[in-house]
């Protein structure tokens, strides 16, 4: 376990980041690059935890992030991660902010049943399973276009790629729907899921940097977490970040699967 000293700011929030050495395709570094870089314009300090393989959980976080990886790299994960469910979901049930994306959203479910027919543990925070696709069915890959219903985090963009097709169970809420890409199994048009402040998704991107609101959503639920339920940010423009959503949307309303 690596940590990284917070600034001197007035406040600050605790970041978690899981196996960041094996979980990181598609650049999905770059969403806690996007939080700290957030933050600093924001004022607020941030102290990052690597937690690794065999690694113990700190006492607690505000903010828990990981990225995806390959059936190769969940495999690995799979067994430890379990083993820290109990730990992870009593933070999501104290509003613990967490983003897990793609394959650490399948492993953020109950369990991932890969094409040779393992099945990886989960998590179990949220009701979802994934299952790999059968021989010969096209992998979920493109850009994406989503609305979300949660309060001001509204369209979302960002690039898909996995095989495996996510269900959600009785108790998941989706984290947002479909308008071009796959989204969670490319039949039902949802996407990712949410419970309390944990969100899951397949976006990746990586996905903070392209949509502002959701990272601003994300840091507001850390402070919120730390400071209690008045904590707020100044509701600053991000105009290079605004450019990159809108230039991401377009790219998806013109060559991401529409869906029907």
């Amino acid at each position: 376990m690596t940590s990284v000293a917070s600034s001197g700011a007035a406040r600050s929030i605790r970041v978690v980041t899981l196996y960041p050495e094996v979980m990181d395709v598609y650049a999905d570094r770059g969403n806690l690059l996007a939080v700290q870089a957030r933050c600093r314009v924001l004022g607020v300090g941030v102290e990052v935890i690597a937690v690794g393989m065999g690694d113990a959980l700190p006492s607690e976080a505000d903010l828990v992030l990981i990225g995806g990886g390959q059936d190769r790299e969940q495999r690995r994960i799979a067994p430890d991660l379990a083993a820290k469910g109990s730990a992870l979901r009593a933070w999501a049930d104290s509003y613990t902010a967490m983003l897990a994306v793609c394959g650490g959203f399948q492993l953020f479910g109950n369990f991932y049943r890969t094409g040779a027919g393992e099945e990886l543990p989960g998590v179990g925070l949220f009701d979802v399973t994934t299952v790999a696709p059968a021989p010969g069915m096209p992998r979920c890959i493109g850009d994406m276009l989503a609305q979300s219903d949660l309060a001001g985090v509204g369209e979302l963009v960002g690039f898909e790629n996995h095989g495996g097709r996510t269900y959600l169970g009785p108790r998941a809420l989706a984290f947002a729907w479909v308008r071009h890409g796959f989204g969670n199994n490319g039949d039902d048009g949802t996407e990712g899921a949410v419970y309390r402040e944990a969100i899951g998704t397949y976006l990746h991107g990586s996905v903070l940097p392209k949509n502002p609101a959701l990272l601003d959503r994300l840091i507001l639920a850390a402070l919120r977490h730390r400071y209690g339920a008045e904590a707020s940010i100044e509701a600053t423009r991000d105009e290079y970040a605004e450019r990159a959503h809108r230039a991401a949307a377009d790219v998806a309303r013109k060559r991401g699967r529409a869906n029907s």
